[in-house]
């Protein structure tokens, strides 16, 4: 599209606004409610979750296909909370998660006067910065559009635009996903309550997908690690020229997906040197915490010019806790010369336990799982990606805590670790991670000695050697005036708060199976039981012998259900 716009273009735009106006009107969170209970409705959603025709795994599998429908049906929102929930392996079943698997991010592109709103919106003077703009995507996503364009200075761009609209939903929907989740957290067994943090995964969500709404954000994630990047030759992430909170104008890449370049464009050697360099790079981000959660082939481009690997779509990153990360290494490093118990202890570092935790049956089973991965390989069934996603599980169903980022920073890993087979599968990735134990050794001391860590390290010794003193002479004569005391605030868990409750429940529905018995049986001994005086009191007696042997048959039925549950 040339950038001044006929009259009939014009025309077309101002007939967008006013319709997209419209609509965000009409988004409202009781609409959407109602919207979110027909699209489940519709697709049998509720109807598979009390289906018990079919055999486990086909229902489990008949509600992910459901599920997917109605995400998708339901827009961006659900879309990307499925692609969520996907990762949660330990919340969901693996055949529900597989289904979910499938969700449609690529989405039938909007008009170009629709998205030509927003840019409008954001670049007022977008007819002085491009000369022309392709009206057809190059892609079309859930969230945003991109199209090809050139610069008013010849350089060739892409031009990635938020879809109209997105935000508000996004908005309204997070809010009643809130409410919603807030209620499920109350409702968890005791064991989940502790382990499960709902609330902390739709925060979680919420954080990365504001992410992807402000591309701000995603343009200073591609600045902050072009740095990164920089030390390896065969890498590279495209300049941003122009950028808005919708609007994202990066520089245009003429190649390939990494799935689709030519089979000789290549050789052997340049292929290893690129796997080698994507493997290190993704092993330095993943030590600093870091993680693009999205690394898979559709996100890395081989440009023809250079042959140099582009990284593309930096929406979908977060952070976790260093700590978290570095014990994630020293546990596959472990497992590789199958010292399985210090991976047990390492693994123990990121998972948790909780008062519901059986300890020596958690480390059973990961001493069971772990001793298949010695020496495996990223090509069979025991790759480090599937580790990774299984010991989350174990975790979960020994009720720990697990951290909410991992779950996204192991799918990242998985991913990395399935590009990197794709691009050179003679050469084992497990064995170029290991190759880079140096420097994940050398990043861990930096951070164990830095200045910071030191400078504080120092000052809490300070106050400590400065007020030790002062702090033993006040103990010391708390003994010696006898005055030394302990509180301790004991307090129930939830398990044995309800198990108390059922014995008080039980007891008093004895003791008034007793009252009403005695007090009938009273009634009848001294009432007059000839057939002529026969009145109120002798019925009064046999009400209180009927509601004694009610309550009697009532905690006898509550007593032999708690055995069949224990």
């Amino acid at each position: 599209m040339a950038v001044a716009l006929n009259t009939e273009e014009r025309n077309e735009l101002e007939r967008a606004r006013r319709f997209i106006e419209r609509e965000r009107r009409k988004i409202t969170p009781s609409k959407r409610q109602r919207e979110v209970v027909k699209a489940l409705v519709k697709h049998g959603v509720l109807h598979a979750l009390r289906d018990r025709s079919r055999d486990e795994e086909a229902r489990q599998r008949l509600l992910g296909q459901r599920l997917r429908a109605a995400f998708e049906e339901l827009g961006p929102t659900f879309i990307k909370l499925g692609q969520v929930i996907m990762t949660r392996q330990e919340l969901l079943p693996e055949a529900v998660t597989a289904e979910l698997a499938y969700l449609l991010d690529s989405v039938p592109p909007l008009p170009f006067h629709y998205m030509m709103a927003v840019l409008e919106d954001e670049i007022p003077n977008w007819a002085e910065v491009f000369r022309w703009i392709d009206p057809n995507p190059l892609g079309s996503a859930s969230l945003a559009q991109v199209y090809r364009a050139q610069l008013a200075d010849g350089r060739m761009a892409a031009v990635k635009i938020v879809r109209p609209l997105v935000d508000r939903l996004f908005q309204v929907d997070i809010n009643n996903v809130r409410k919603l989740v807030r209620r499920l957290q109350r409702l968890l067994p005791p064991q989940l309550e502790v382990s499960i943090d709902l609330n902390g995964i739709i925060e979680d969500y919420y954080s990365s997908t504001m992410n992807e709404l402000d591309l701000r954000r995603e343009a200073e994630i591609m600045e902050e690690q072009r740095g990164m990047v920089q030390e390896f030759e065969t890498l590279y992430i495209p300049e941003v020229y122009h950028v808005t909170q919708r609007v994202l104008v990066m520089e245009f890449i003429d190649g390939w997906n990494l799935k689709d370049f030519p089979v000789d464009f290549f050789t052997f050697e340049e292929r290893l040197e690129r796997m080698t360099d994507l493997a290190h790079y993704y092993v330095k981000a993943f030590v600093e915490g870091n993680y693009h959660a999205d690394p898979h082939a559709s996100n890395l481009m081989v440009d023809k010019r250079t042959k140099r690997i582009a990284i593309l779509d930096w929406g979908l990153v977060g952070r976790m806790d260093a700590a978290h990360t570095e014990a994630i290494f020293r546990m596959l490093m472990h497992v590789r010369v199958n010292q399985q118990e210090d991976a047990i202890e390492a693994l123990l570092d990121i998972y948790e336990p909780t008062r519901y935790t059986d300890l020596v049956r958690l480390r059973d089973q990961l001493r069971s799982l772990l001793i298949h991965y010695t020496n495996s390989t990223q090509a069979s069934y025991y790759n480090w990606g599937n580790l990774l996603l299984t010991t989350i599980v174990i975790a979960a169903k020994n009720y720990c805590r697990i951290p909410n980022g991992l779950a996204l920073w192991t799918k990242g890993f998985s991913a990395a670790e399935g590009t990197a087979r794709w691009l050179c599968p003679e050469i084992s990735y497990h064995q170029l991670v290991e190759i880079a134990d140096v420097q994940i050794l050398r990043r861990w001391m930096m951070r164990r000695f830095n200045y910071h860590t030191n400078a504080s390290f120092a000052a809490e010794f300070a106050k400590l050697t400065a007020t030790l003193p002062r702090r033993l002479n006040k103990i010391l004569e708390h003994f010696e005036w006898n005055d030394f005391r302990v509180n301790l605030d004991a307090q129930l868990s939830h398990q044995a708060v309800r198990t108390l409750h059922r014995v008080v429940n039980k007891l008093l529905l004895a003791t008034m199976s007793g009252t009403f018995f005695l007090g009938g049986a009273i009634l009848l001994a001294f009432a007059d039981t000839r057939p002529a005086a026969h009145g109120g009191i002798v019925d009064l007696g046999w009400g209180g012998v009927a509601a004694s042997v009610a309550l009697g048959l009532s905690a006898l039925w509550s007593t032999i259900r708690s055995k069949k549950r224990i």
